[in-house]
C-alpha cells in the first residue's frame, strides 16, 4: 500500500490559498481516479483506491499543516506503511511559481508540515511532490503569502499546474522506483 498525502489546512478559509496545494493535487488525483475523499479517520479525511494493482490511501489531514505529522504518522502505524511509501504534496517557496519537483527524503527547509512529518515518521525518507508559489516579492511577510490567494496569473496557470503534479504523483504511485519519475518530471525545461 502507498500513502498518497496533500499538506493544507483544512476549512474555507484556507481553500483557495497557496499553502493548500496539496490538497488541491490530491483532490484532481482523486477525481482522475473515481474516488471519493470523504471518510474520516486518523484526523484526516481518507479515500482509497486501486491504481495499476496498487492499493492507494489518498489522505488530507484536518490536523492543520503545523501538525500533519500526527495522522500521517498514525495512518502509516495502522496500516504498515514504510515511509519510502508515502508521497507528499506541498507547496514549495524555494522554487518558481508552477514548476513541480519531485525529491526523495532531505530535511523541512522550514516548512512546518514537513517539520511534522519528519517528526512522526521513523524516516524523513518520504518521497515529496514540490509544487513551488514562489516566494514573495520585496520582502513581504511569508506567512501571509503562503496564506494567501493565489493572484491573477497563478489563478489562470493552476489547473496546469494541478494538473502536472497530479501526473507527478500518479506516476510515484504505480513506479518502484522514485527515479524514474523524477528523471521525467524534474526537467528544467518545464
Amino acid at each position: 500500500m502507498k500513502l498518497l498525502v496533500g499538506l493544507g489546512n483544512p476549512g474555507p478559509k484556507y481553500e483557495d490559498t497557496r499553502h493548500n496545494v496539496g490538497f488541491m493535487v490530491v483532490d484532481e488525483v482523486a477525481r482522475e481516479l473515481g474516488v471519493r475523499i470523504d471518510r474520516q479517520k486518523f484526523s484526516a479525511v481518507l479515500g482509497e483506491a486501486e491504481c495499476e494493482g496498487e492499493r492507494i490511501l489518498l489522505m488530507k489531514p484536518l490536523t492543520f499543516m503545523n501538525l500533519s505529522g500526527e495522522a500521517v504518522g498514525a495512518a502509516c502505524r495502522f496500516h504498515k506503511i514504510a515511509p519510502q511509501d508515502v508521497i507528499v504534496v506541498h507547496d514549495e517557496l524555494d522554487l518558481p511559481s508552477g514548476q513541480v519537483r519531485i525529491k526523495v527524503g532531505g530535511g523541512h527547509g522550514g516548512h512546518n508540515g514537513l517539520r511534522s512529518l519528519i517528526a512522526h515518521l521513523p524516516s524523513p525518507d518520504f518521497v515529496r511532490v514540490r509544487v513551488g508559489i514562489g516566494r514573495p516579492e520585496g520582502g513581504r511577510d511569508v506567512t501571509s503569502w503562503v496564506l494567501g490567494g493565489f493572484d491573477e496569473s497563478e489563478r489562470a496557470a493552476l489547473p496546469s499546474v494541478l494538473a502536472h503534479a497530479a501526473r507527478a504523483a500518479r506516476c510515484l504511485l504505480v513506479e518502484k522506483d522514485p527515479r524514474i519519475c523524477m528523471n521525467e518530471f524534474n526537467r528544467r525545461s518545464e
